[in-house]
């Protein structure tokens, strides 16, 4: 089981791996024994992202990605294959969220979280397509949210959008599966991050979401890594269409007190 696991000679592209629970699933593939480009919008973060995979002992290079151009994309699928001459995992992890009461959401707020959110991702899977069937073993790991399951206030556009790229998640499985590209998806649960420290632990909303998680406290980083390398491995051979939930418990509890 463990040589299963092991992601030697696999090469993984992490779209959003520069930050947060991306930035976490880039070095834990590393750590597996995949090269990984981790890429974002910003070359700063990029760039710190891909030296902290070759510091442990992993190859990988610094290019930047913007998920709403489909030149972009196409371009750093080009430069990955001219480096590595293969492309065995895509993560797709970039993704943004405002909180604002739907009635005040513009048409041009909704679609642009869409784009990122879900179109990226189709975007992201098209262009990758054929380096991940090449070899007849391709991963696709898309990042989906508790609020592909229910609802949180407030922040519509998000949630339509994450429902979207599960439902992707499960429609491409199906198409894919002859090619043998395995399509999953992850939702993580409440995860502290640099972004969201003073809105859970300073907040009515993160003290409420706190109180839904049985385990009573919030994700770490690294609990996310686990399954992610699980998706991208051969044990997951025969693992497609699925959600797997990172969230403590939170989408099974009712009362907690």
């Amino acid at each position: 089981m463990s040589s299963s696991l092991d992601l030697a000679d696999r090469v993984a592209v992490v779209i959003g791996g520069t930050s947060g629970l991306g930035r976490a699933i880039a070095l834990g593939l590393a750590h597996a024994g995949a090269d990984v480009i981790p890429t974002g919008r910003r070359e700063a973060l990029a760039r710190e992202a891909s030296e902290q995979i070759e510091n442990a002992g992993r190859h990988s290079m610094c290019v930047t990605v913007d998920v709403l151009h489909r030149d972009s994309i196409d371009e750093l699928r080009d430069r990955v294959l001219d480096e590595f001459g293969r492309v065995d995992i895509l993560v797709n992890a970039a993704g943004t969220v405002a909180r604002k009461p739907t009635l005040q959401v513009s048409e041009a707020e909704w679609e642009a979280t869409i784009d990122v959110n879900a179109t990226g991702a189709l975007r992201a899977c098209q262009s990758f397509y054929e380096p991940l069937a090449a070899h007849g073993r391709g991963r696709v790991i898309h990042i989906a949210s508790l609020n592909s399951f229910v609802s949180l206030r407030e922040v519509a556009p998000y949630a339509a959008a994450k429902s979207a790229l599960l439902s992707l998640t499960r429609s491409l499985a199906v198409e894919w599966a002859r090619s043998g590209v395995n399509v999953n998806a992850i939702a993580p649960g409440v995860f502290r991050t640099d972004l969201n420290r003073k809105l859970l632990d300073e907040t009515e909303r993160g003290q409420e979401l706190l109180m839904r998680i049985p385990m009573k406290r919030f994700g770490c980083a690294e609990e996310v890594i686990g399954v992610a390398v699980l998706l991208a491995s051969d044990a997951a051979s025969y693992i497609t269409g699925q959600c797997i939930v990172v969230d403590g418990g939170f989408l099974a509890s009712g009362v907690n007190s």
